[in-house]
Formats: C-alpha cells, sequence, structure tokens
C-alpha cells in the first residue's frame, strides 16, 4: 500500500523533532499504522536556515498556501503556533479536505469548537494530543482510556517553565526574578515570558482537558487565571514548614453547581506524588469515579517528546483513513450532539482552603483582630505561624491556614484584614488543595 503523504507547516524544533521521529521510527510506525508515513513537503519562513533535522526528500517552500493546496497530501500537520496565520491554514486544510494534526494549543482552546464542526461537516479529522503536556499521552488517556469513567477532577503541572521556577525557587532559595531569568538563558522561557508565568497557556491547556472530561464545549474566556509573579521565596519556605509544596496548577472539578476552571499557584501536601514533579516536567492527576485517582507524568516539551504526540496522532489518522467518519472518536471525546453546556462556576463560587501572609506590625492584639475577623464570617483556623521581627523592621510576617471556605466569603474576609491600621501590606493569598 502507497504511504500517506504528510505536509509540514513550521520546521522549528517540534518540526524538526517530528521529521526526525518519522525517519528513524518508519519501520516501526508502519507496522504500527498500517502504511508508511512520510513527509514530503514543507513550509518554513527561512529555508536556507540550519534545521535539526535532514530535510533531503522534502520540498520546501516559504507559501505555506502551496503545502494546504497541495492536492497530493493526504495529512496537514500544524506546527506553526499562535492562533493568526495558524488559524487561516487550518481552516483552508480542512476546506480542501485534509487531515490536520495540530500542537497548538492556543488554536484549539480558543478556536476549537468551530474547528471542530467543520471537521465533522467534512468528515475530517483533526488531532491535537501534542497540544497539552508535550509527549504525555493525557488526552487519549482521558477520551479513550477512561472512556468508561465519569470523571470527577483532573489537576496538572501542565506548564514546565513555571514549575521550573518553583522548582528553583523552593530548592536553591532564590528570588522569582533571579531564576525567570535563568529559565530565559535556558530557554525554557520566552523573552516575553506572561504566557507561562501568568498562567495563559496552562488555561489553553485546562481548557482542552476539561473539554474532553466533562463534556463540555471549549470555554478559554471562562477560565480564571493567576500567575505565579507575586510568590516569594519566603512563601515557599513557610510552605515547606507546614509540610506543603506550591505547585502552578490547572484545577477542573465537576460539583453540583457547575464546572471549576483554575489556573493558580496551589499549596499540595509535600507528600502527594504530583507535589513531587519537579523542574520542566509536567503531570496531571485524573480522578475518574471507576478507576480511582490516576496520574500522568513526562516532557512536556521539548523536539521529540512532543514530536511523539505529533506522530502518534499521525498513526491515528492514518488507521482511520478507511473508517466511516461517523464512527472515530470524536473530537472532544463525547459525540458532538451530546456536549452539554454546564455552567462553569465563577471564582467567587469555588471553595478551597487558603494560605494567607500577612505583613503585620508587631503589638498586641493584632493576631486577635485578625482571627475575629475570620471567625465573624466562619472561616476555620488550621494553622499559625508568627515569624520573630527582624531589628530592621517592625512588622513580622503572620501565616495562617484556613479550612475551606468560598472565595467570596474570604475575599471579604481579606478586604476587612487589609483595612487593619496594623497591617502594613496586601495579603498574600493561596489557594490549598488536598487531592485526595
Amino acid at each position: 500500500m502507497k504511504p500517506v503523504k504528510v505536509g509540514l507547516l513550521g520546521l522549528g524544533t517540534v518540526g524538526g523533532g517530528t521529521v526526525n521521529v518519522l525517519k528513524r521510527n518508519a519501520e516501526e510506525i508502519a507496522r504500527r499504522a498500517g502504511r508508511g508515513i512520510v513527509i514530503t513537503h514543507a513550509a518554513a519562513r527561512d529555508i536556507s536556515k540550519a534545521r535539526i533535522c535532514d530535510t533531503t526528500g522534502i520540498t520546501l517552500t516559504t507559501d505555506p498556501c502551496e503545502v494546504v493546496d497541495n492536492p497530493e497530501l493526504d495529512v496537514i500537520v500544524e506546527l506553526i503556533g499562535g492562533d493568526g496565520l495558524a488559524w487561516e491554514m487550518v481552516n483552508r486544510a480542512i476546506d480542501n479536505g485534509k487531515h490536520v494534526v495540530t500542537a497548538n494549543k492556543a488554536l484549539i482552546a480558543k478556536y476549537g469548537n468551530h474547528i471542530f464542526a467543520k471537521a465533522q461537516q467534512k468528515g475530517v479529522m483533526v488531532a491535537f494530543e501534542a497540544a497539552v503536556a508535550g509527549g504525555i499521552p493525557i488526552i487519549k488517556a482521558i477520551r479513550e482510556g477512561l472512556a468508561a469513567n465519569r470523571i470527577e477532577w483532573l489537576a496538572g503541572i501542565i506548564n514546565g517553565t513555571g514549575n521550573f521556577i518553583l522548582t528553583e525557587m523552593r530548592d536553591k532559595g532564590r528570588d522569582f526574578a533571579d531564576v525567570l531569568a535563568e529559565a530565559q538563558r535556558l530557554g525554557y522561557a520566552e523573552a516575553d515570558p506572561t504566557f507561562d508565568v501568568e498562567g495563559i497557556d496552562a488555561a489553553h491547556k485546562l481548557t482542552i482537558l476539561a473539554a474532553i472530561a466533562f463534556g463540555i464545549p471549549l470555554q478559554f474566556d471562562k477560565v480564571y487565571t493567576e500567575g505565579i509573579t507575586r510568590i516569594t521565596r519566603e512563601d515557599v519556605a513557610y510552605a515547606e514548614q507546614l509540610g506543603y509544596r506550591i505547585k502552578h496548577l490547572g484545577v477542573a472539578r465537576r460539583t453540583n453547581g457547575g464546572i471549576e476552571l483554575r489556573v493558580h499557584p496551589t499549596l499540595i501536601p509535600a507528600r502527594r506524588l504530583i507535589a513531587n514533579v519537579d523542574g520542566v516536567m509536567n503531570s496531571v492527576l485524573v480522578k475518574g469515579d471507576a478507576v480511582g485517582p490516576t496520574l500522568y507524568y513526562g516532557a512536556g516539551a521539548g523536539a521529540e517528546p512532543t514530536a511523539s504526540a505529533v506522530v502518534a496522532d499521525l498513526v491515528d489518522v492514518v488507521r482511520t483513513l478507511t473508517s466511516d467518519p461517523n464512527n472515530r472518536v470524536p473530537h472532544l471525546a463525547f459525540q458532538p450532539d451530546a456536549l452539554h453546556d454546564i455552567p462553569i462556576l465563577p471564582m467567587e463560587q469555588v471553595e478551597t482552603a487558603y494560605y494567607l501572609r500577612l505583613q503585620a506590625q508587631d503589638k498586641p492584639g493584632v493576631l486577635a483582630d485578625v482571627t475575629r475577623i475570620l471567625g465573624d464570617l466562619d472561616i476555620s483556623i488550621e494553622a499559625v505561624i508568627q515569624k520573630e521581627p527582624s531589628e530592621e523592621d517592625s512588622t513580622v510576617p503572620v501565616i495562617l491556614l484556613t479550612r475551606r471556605v468560598r472565595e467570596e466569603k474570604m475575599n471579604r474576609a481579606i478586604a476587612q484584614i487589609e483595612a487593619l491600621a496594623a497591617i502594613s501590606a496586601p495579603v498574600m493569598r493561596m489557594r490549598m488543595e488536598s487531592l485526595k
């Protein structure tokens, strides 16, 4: 049987890795797919640039339309990134009746509902395993491996840059800005790190995971997103003293009132496996009603880990080329007419425990005022640490851990605490999850 011809858009890190994996493992991949898979055409901004892959046998062009419009190609792999040109090319490929494989989490999170509806109409597949957690096959695990389960919740470290920063702050007692600069030098963070450190990248990925876990439309605009830029090395140390680790988590949970979708720094008990995922690695914990908690761990980025997911999608596409389009695995795990528009809870209605760090004047009665405010709002305190004042500063840090309470109630408490004359700085608040 003739090999399936593939067009590649983007020859950067992941594109080069995809070429390498396909060439190196060509025989094994053909055995799994039932046919050979060959990249015959590729588009890149600069085709004269040195590559991490051998492009011998691949026709190169600077015009992606030449690839997308080529009638010889069966599948288009989009590795351009962003949601501008990539959006245009994916739509064009689907209109041309071509299957699409993409690693573009922003594109899927923002425009996936439209893309999948069009693909369904045209009878083509859009595969996107590489869009979340790099080489970890988390989408296939939830969509297919856990298809018997009612997913109750999932929580994931799904941005390697943020995890690297928090790991370095913990292990070496370094400040956020210092570690961020190193992450940029090492290539883990972009020159503009906003997407990583403010949680936008993780929110894109959480949007996709929640859709396939709960059978809801993609709703990126409803994800509560909070970054890690306010975390200090002292916060990291205090968390350790209390038996917790700080991780930048994406959390999606099904509740009676709706779906929680949130990305924020989170204190996790240090004994949990996911709390010990360090450096640039990713991990996702998924709780199903039948299987219980399951943990997935691996490289969340990089040339060949991400290429592993891209090529796995190509194999899936090739396996189903001759199948009835109506009997394929649905893009978002549930049949398109069975998606439920369950409401997304506003953050004020989410219930969690909290870590609070106050900067208080070192005088009698301050802690009593704080505990009175919390008590009046029925907020229970789990633990308190009050540090000694330094010779240079008349204020002391006070750390409180609370039991579970609605966010709206905690917001009121924080506003009242910050209004106290003895509290000299904004309250640092982080949420806590036991992940039992």
